[in-house]
């Protein structure tokens, strides 16, 4: 996979970032799918987040007749094994790990950053949240799945706020694999606050509600 750009934007009142949240996009979009959000999200006073929305390579799909498209992994199965290329997986997930070292570098307290995906973008954030070596802010992972089962338990560190998010009516990422990951992840020691919403494989107004009063309470 060759590195891709990201869309960057910053805080809207021009003071310096003191937080940053990376959003995911899913299969076939790019960082651009998820820009309009950023102006209906009701964040707190004097959290100066920068949002960070990475391009995911073009790959072929296997899932989509090899069609070559905007995608983090490939997808060689969608039962509820949903079987992946668990290198690209990876791979993706590490590439977001570099950019949240940046972000490090630059200042900013890795406890002040915050990972979102949406569908295959979240099941990269879950990768590279869950095994990032610094504690983080939050982990948001919306009509998405748990790709790789083998990741590593909270240990002894803080704990990993995670909220999960899915459509009662997801003809994509059907909501039962969601859950399934949600309740892995609660085998596994986090804990993980699950919501549903009557909607398809998309974001709904009660939804964006519900990701601005995380990130505030995140953040704040």
């Amino acid at each position: 996979m060759t590195q891709q750009s990201e869309l960057i934007i910053e805080p809207l009142s021009g003071r310096p970032a003191n937080a940053c949240v990376f959003i995911l996009h899913g299969l076939g979009a790019d960082g651009y799918d998820f820009e309009p959000l950023v102006p209906q999200l009701d964040l707190p006073a004097g959290a100066e987040v920068r949002f960070v929305m990475p391009h995911a390579p073009r790959l072929a799909v296997s899932v989509n007749n090899g069609m070559t498209m905007p995608a983090w992994y490939d997808i060689l199965s969608v039962d509820l094994g949903r079987e992946v290329d668990s290198g690209q997986l990876a791979s993706s997930a590490e590439r977001i790990q570099q950019l949240m070292r940046r972000q490090i570098e630059g200042g900013i307290d890795s406890r002040r950053l915050v990972v979102a995906g949406f569908s295959q973008g979240g099941a990269v954030a879950y990768q590279a949240a869950l095994t990032f070596e610094q504690p983080l802010a939050g982990l948001l992972a919306m009509s998405t799945y748990l790709a790789d089962r083998d990741v590593p338990g909270p240990g002894d560190g803080a704990a990993l706020p995670i909220e999960a998010h899915h459509g009662t009516a997801d003809p994509v990422v059907p909501e039962s694999l969601g859950r399934q990951s949600v309740e892995t992840l609660r085998a596994l020691g986090y804990a993980v606050e699950y919501r549903t919403y009557e909607m398809a494989h998309a974001l709904c107004p009660e939804q964006i509600g519900d990701i601005s009063r995380f990130l505030g309470a995140r953040l704040a």
